[in-house]
C-alpha cells in the first residue's frame, strides 16, 4: 500500500513559487528523507503534507485518501519538530499521553501505549520528570514518543536533530533508525545534513528551488547522480569539479571526480601545490591548488603526512569520473 502520494503539488506565497509540480510516492514502511540546501522548499513540503500549509494546487493522498481539505489532526500523521514543543508544566508521561487524552482514548489504552513507547525509547526512568529536568537528547526522545503513541499512518520529522550536539545527533540518529526497523512505519524526515540523509534513508528526495532534482536510494544517488547539483550535494568531502578540457576529457563541459577517487601520483595529469591538510585519524584530506582558482580535495584513507606548500601530481581512473554538459546534466 502507498503511504503517501503527491501529484503535481505546488505552493506559492503571493507571487513567489516555493513548490513547483512535486510528484512523489512514499511506500508503506519506507523511510524517505527530503534533503537540500536552505530555502529549497523541503520544510514547506513537509508542512503541506501535514496540513499546516495549504497546497496552492495538486493532490495529496495519505493511505490512498485525498486529504487536501482535511485538517492536520484528522490526517493520521504525527510530527516531530526540531524545537521539541513539549509542555513545560507536564511530566514526561503526561506530555506523551496528552494527544491520546484529547482523542478520548480509554485510560488502559493510554497507559499501554505510553508504557510501550517509553520502553522503546529508554524513557522509563524519566516518566515523572518535567522537560526542564531532561537533557536535549532526552527531550527529543519524549517528542518522538509523543508521536509514537498516536500510532499514525505517517511520521513526519522536521530537522529533529539540529538542536543537538554532534555526539547526541549520532546517538539519536541510531535510535531513530532502530525505531523505524521496530515500528516498520512510514517516515518522512527533513534535513539539510547529507550525512543524516545517507545514513537513515531508504529513499532520498533531493530538492532545489522547489523542484525535485532526483529520487533514489542513497547509493543510487551517490553512484549515479542525475546532474551536477546532486553529485556535488551528496558526499563529504564534496565532489571536485573541473573544466573537462583541463584534463583533455571529451563528451562534456565539466568533469566531476570524488575525493576518494583522486590519488597522489608521480606522473598524474594534474599538478599543483598543497595548501592545506586535514589529518582526521582514519583518513586524510589534502587540498591542492591547481592555480586559476581551481582547488581539489584528495581523500586518502589512513594516516598520511603531507607537507603544506609541497608540489604534488594527481591521478584518477577515468572510469570513476562523471561528465556533465553546460546545463549541469549528467552525460557520462
Amino acid at each position: 500500500m502507498t503511504a503517501l502520494t503527491l501529484s503535481n503539488v505546488c505552493k506559492s506565497f503571493g507571487k513567489v513559487d516555493v513548490l513547483k509540480n512535486i510528484d512523489l510516492q512514499v511506500e508503506d514502511g519506507e523511510f524517505v528523507v527530503f534533503v537540500g540546501p536552505s530555502g529549497c522548499g523541503k520544510s514547506t513540503l513537509l508542512r503541506v503534507i501535514a496540513g499546516l500549509e495549504d497546497a496552492t494546487s495538486g493532490d495529496i493522498r495519505i493511505g490512498g485518501q485525498l486529504v487536501n481539505q482535511t485538517p492536520p489532526a484528522k490526517r493520521g500523521i504525527a510530527m516531530v519538530f526540531q524545537s521539541y514543543a513539549l509542555y513545560p508544566h507536564l511530566t514526561v508521561r503526561d506530555n506523551m499521553a496528552l494527544a491520546l487524552k484529547q482523542e478520548g482514548q480509554p485510560r488502559d489504552v493510554i497507559d499501554a501505549r505510553v508504557s510501550e513507547a517509553s520502553r522503546m525509547l529508554n524513557l522509563e526512568p524519566y516518566l515523572q520528570r518535567r522537560p526542564a529536568e531532561l537533557s536535549g537528547g532526552q527531550r527529543q526522545r519524549v517528542a518522538i514518543g509523543r508521536a509514537i503513541v498516536r500510532q499514525p499512518k505517517l511520521f513526519l520529522f522536521d530537522e529533529p536533530l539540529s538542536n543537538l550536539d554532534a555526539a547526541l545527533r549520532m546517538n539519536t540518529r541510531i535510535e531513530i533508525a532502530n525505531l523505524h526497523r521496530t515500528l516498520k512505519g512510514s517516515m518522512i524526515y527533513v534535513t539539510h545534513d547529507q550525512t543524516e540523509a545517507m545514513t537513515l534513508a531508504d529513499k532520498i528526495v533531493v530538492l532545489r528551488d522547489g523542484r525535485v532534482e532526483q529520487v533514489g536510494s542513497p547509493m543510487e544517488l551517490y553512484n549515479n547522480p542525475a546532474n551536477q547539483f546532486v553529485a556535488g550535494f551528496l558526499g563529504a568531502p564534496s565532489m571536485n569539479f573541473l573544466p573537462a578540457a583541463r584534463v583533455g576529457a571529451e563528451g562534456g563541459r565539466t568533469i566531476g571526480i570524488r575525493p576518494e577517487h583522486l590519488t597522489i601520483a608521480a606522473d598524474g595529469p594534474l599538478s599543483g601545490k598543497v595548501v592545506h591538510v586535514e589529518e582526521l585519524g582514519g583518513d586524510t584530506n589534502v587540498i591542492v591548488d591547481l592555480g586559476k582558482e581551481e582547488k581539489l580535495t584528495v581523500r586518502l584513507f589512513g594516516q598520511h603526512h603531507v607537507s603544506p606548500d609541497s608540489p604534488v601530481s594527481l591521478g584518477y581512473d577515468p572510469q570513476n569520473a562523471f561528465m556533465f554538459d553546460q546545463e549541469g546534466r549528467r552525460v557520462a
